[in-house]
This record gives C-alpha cells, structure tokens and sequence, in this order.
C-alpha cells in the first residue's frame, strides 16, 4: 500500500478500507496510546523510580560505610587508647606553672655548667596560649667558644622538659669568642581552670 492509497481512504467507510491499511491505523492508535501513557503517567513514576534508586545506592553505601566502622569499632578504641597515653607521656613533659621558674632555671645553669657567659636572659611579658599548653618565648645572649655553645645546645635539646631553640645568631665578637642570640622556647601545660577559660574564649570567638 503506498501513500497515495492512504490518502483515497474515507475515513467515513473505515469497514471497508484494505486489511493493511486497517492493521496500520491500529499500529498508529497504539503508539499514540502508548506515548500519551508515557507522558501523562509513565514518566513521572519513572523519575519516582530513579530517585528511589538513586537513594537506595546511598543508603547502601551508608550502610557499608558504618559497618566498616563498626566492625573496626575495637580498633578504633585501642587507638584512642593508645593516643591517650601518648599525649598524657608528652603532657608530662611540660612543667606546671609552678615549675615554670625552675625550668628557666635549669636553661640557665646549662649555660652557666659550660663556661658561656649570659648577656641577656629575658621571658617574654606574658604567654602564647594554646588548648592545652602555655608558650613562653626567652629571649638569650650568650658568649663562649664553639665547642661550648654547641654542647650547651644539646644540653637544651637533651633536657627532659621540652625546649627549643629557634631563631639562632652566630657573630664572633671581639675577644675571639663567638656570640649566640637565640629564643628559647618553653612550653607548660594549663590547669584546668585556664583550659577552661580557652576554651570558653574559643567558643564566644565562634559566636562573633
């Protein structure tokens, strides 16, 4: 059946129109059906159905996701255990602030057990707050020969409370000796007042 067969057909005499053409306008009434059923309904179940999809694939991924941490939940324990102790080890390292005095104490006379001579020896006016711990920045000026100067920074560095020395200077002076300027750093942990107090800051700097 060609075109122009079809365009003969009156539509007023559907009952004695040619088998062929008959099956075809059928095939065009379902098609039409079939896309007004996907527009008006289909499709929107569809996109109902991919988004279900797409949050069943979350959840899934949730749900492995928490069982791998609730499967290493005894690792993860340990862990923190062992991070615990670890920070308790390195808080013990830092003096109170009683000890503070001492500590400078003990710089001091490291300088002093190997024959340098103190220039300066001057705290800074107040400390660096941390979370946890207090900085005090010292800064020192200290005169001796090489060899001397070298042993009584490892003997910083060997101390058991923690200290560091930073911004280091070396110029030898006029009698042959050289002269160090350095800030030695020392460190101390905050009682639980003051660790509150940070704290408390911290979070009203949040608020602002």
């Amino acid at each position: 059946m060609t075109l122009n067969d079809l365009r003969t057909l009156d539509p007023k005499t559907v009952g004695s129109w040619p088998v062929a053409a008959k099956i075809l306008v059928l095939l065009l009434v379902l098609l039409g059906i079939v896309a007004l059923g996907w527009w008006f309904g289909w499709k929107g179940q569809q996109e109902v159905l991919d988004a279900k999809s797409a949050e069943e694939t979350t959840l899934r991924q949730a749900f492995v996701q928490k069982k791998t941490q609730a499967v290493n939940l005894d690792l993860h324990v340990k862990q923190l255990a062992d991070i615990e102790k670890q920070f308790g080890t390195l808080l013990r390292q830092l003096p109170s602030k009683n000890e503070m005095d001492g500590l400078l104490a003990d710089i001091n006379q490291a300088g002093i057990g190997r024959g340098l001579q103190f220039e300066l020896f001057k705290p800074a006016a107040s400390e660096k707050l941390g979370e946890f711990y207090a900085e005090l920045p010292v800064e020192i000026r200290v005169t001796g020969g090489y060899a001397d100067i070298g042993a009584f920074a490892s003997d910083v560095a060997r101390m058991p409370r923690i200290v560091t020395l930073s911004d280091i200077g070396l110029v030898p002076n006029k009698d042959g000796l050289l002269q160090m300027d350095a800030v030695a750093r020392t460190y101390r942990y905050l009682d639980d007042d003051e660790i509150a107090k940070q704290r408390k800051a911290a979070q009203d700097a949040k608020k602002k």
